[in-house]
């Protein structure tokens, strides 16, 4: 079995006087944090233990029991009628960044010790616990209830005491079949969200050779991704190479245009203000509009190539392996509407690859040379050219392609999409049944590739045991050889 995650954000719509309640709680949720930290580094050895040894022995050092009164390092010091839940969350926590720390800290000493045997400087300074605690508040078990589609009962610290919360969830609710864990209390600038991380359990899809070469009904998605109007083509291809769907994207003139004037408002306010100030983010209401775009077409396109693929049947996503591309010289806004061009199709790599997972699907990069000068047939080289222009030269950009071996005639970037899919097959090509080779002729025995003889007559003077009127055997049946060679067919 395997398993994928993701986490479902939620907004929290609440009365703005209780903002203060949520500060609160993640401010006291902090330092308990801190305070287990400090305990762990007087214990190191609890990092030896599991984590729920770890837990126990973390509680009976510091929390007083029946069993336990006097505990060693008691927490009643810093913070006095916690939630045993609360105490819990914190702790592990806490333990996720002590773990985190020692890792790091015997990297560093080994990567010091390695220097002084070699006898090179080691300028690089070592790790150092964290300064400031900015955790964000999990809530277990017991500080929530009553959760429905809409509302959640949350247990909040007023600085006081603790009390109960009703808020309001707005945004996306939990989808059908996922198990969901632990939601945590997110502060997204001003606003609080509710992160609820969710998990689904489904049979292992196996390892893509596997399904490559032992699949005869195997149906694979090649994707090609651009930075022109068609942002994703998708081309669903079996394993034999037939062709059976193409889905084309859009979108990205309006998505250009919508960045490149933002940026083009980025570019005018900094020729008026002049210098940018040192450290400090220059219109960020700006900035973050462009983000936003990127993100929602991210997002829109990868849900949209993994819905198609699962609408056909396909098992695997195949991408190319793109590098690093640089943007043309131009104008501070074409260039770097450009650049973000490029980065949004690793963007939409990532998030396909995670949703695929979810789904059941594998997904795989090939190498991306000449996918769009090949032809999808022939693999011959191709003309790309515009509707306006002879068949002739390789024009980068232009939306059609036309083979002069084959002549064939096809769009661009579906036709890259083909060659997309085709370099999988290929890769795992010498790992597929081959036809049985033939077998050797024994020493005496001759070949059977020029045809069969009739069947031999018997030799016993009684004759056969069947009327003479009746045959032995089709003139090419199988027989035992006469004794002078006659070919098959003859009289």
């Amino acid at each position: 079995m395997s398993s994928a995650t993701k986490t479902i954000r939620q907004r929290l719509q609440y009365r703005q006087p209780m903002v203060v309640w949520f500060a609160a709680t993640q401010t006291l949720f902090n330092v308990v944090a801190h305070f287990y930290f400090a305990v762990i580094q007087a214990h190191p050895e609890v990092l030896d233990l599991s984590n729920q040894e770890a837990l126990t022995e973390l509680e009976r050092l510091t929390h007083a029991t029946k069993d336990h009164p006097a505990p060693i390092m008691p927490l009643s010091e810093v913070s006095s009628n916690l939630p045993a839940m609360f105490r819990r969350a914190a702790i592990n926590t806490a333990l996720g960044s002590a773990r985190s720390f020692y890792t790091q800290l015997d990297q560093w000493r080994r990567r010091k010790e390695k220097a002084q045997l070699q006898g090179k400087p080691f300028p690089q300074r070592p790790p150092v616990p964290p300064r400031t605690w900015n955790k964000s508040v999990i809530l277990y078990a017991g500080q929530w209830k009553q959760r429905t589609t809409s509302s959640l009962m949350l247990k909040l610290w007023t600085g006081t005491s603790w009390c109960w919360l009703k808020v309001r969830l707005a945004g996306r609710a939990l989808p059908d079949g996922w198990e969901a864990g632990s939601p945590s209390v997110v502060l997204h600038g001003r606003q609080w969200w509710l992160h609820t991380p969710i998990e689904k359990q489904f049979a292992n899809p196996g390892k893509l050779e596997k399904q490559v070469t032992s699949h005869p009904d195997l149906r694979i998605c090649g994707v090609d991704l651009n930075i022109n109007e068609h942002l994703a083509v998708c081309t669903i291809q079996t394993g034999e190479g037939t062709v059976l769907a193409t889905r084309f994207i859009g979108g990205g003139c309006r998505l250009h245009g919508l960045r490149k004037s933002l940026l083009g408002r980025i570019a005018r306010r900094r020729d008026e203000t002049g210098l940018l100030a040192s450290g400090e983010q220059d219109n960020a209401r700006l900035w973050a509009k462009i983000t936003h775009l990127n993100e929602h077409a991210a997002h829109t396109i990868s849900h949209r190539i993994v819905a198609f693929a699962q609408a056909h049947g396909a098992k695997i996503l195949v991408f190319e392996h793109l590098g690093h591309f640089r943007p043309q010289k131009g104008k501070y806004s074409k260039r770097g509407n450009e650049k973000r061009a490029y980065w949004l199709r690793g963007r939409i790599f990532a998030y396909t690859k995670y949703k695929a997972w979810a789904e059941g699907m594998l997904t795989c990069r090939v190498n991306p040379k000449d996918t769009s000068r090949q032809c999808a047939r022939c693999h011959s080289p191709v003309a790309r050219y515009d509707e306006r222009q002879p068949k002739e030269r390789y024009t980068p950009g232009a939306p059609l392609v036309s083979c002069p071996a084959c002549g064939r005639k096809d769009n661009a970037d579906r036709n890259a999409s083909l060659v997309i899919g085709q370099r999988l097959l290929k890769r795992y090509q010498h790992q597929q049944t081959q036809e049985k080779p033939p077998t050797r002729h024994s020493a005496g025995r001759r070949s059977k590739e020029r045809g069969v003889y009739r069947s031999q007559d018997a030799k016993s003077t009684g004759g056969p045991s069947f009327p003479d009127c009746t045959r032995h055997g089709a003139g090419d049946g199988q027989g035992t050889a006469q004794d002078q060679p006659r070919r098959m067919g003859s009289d």
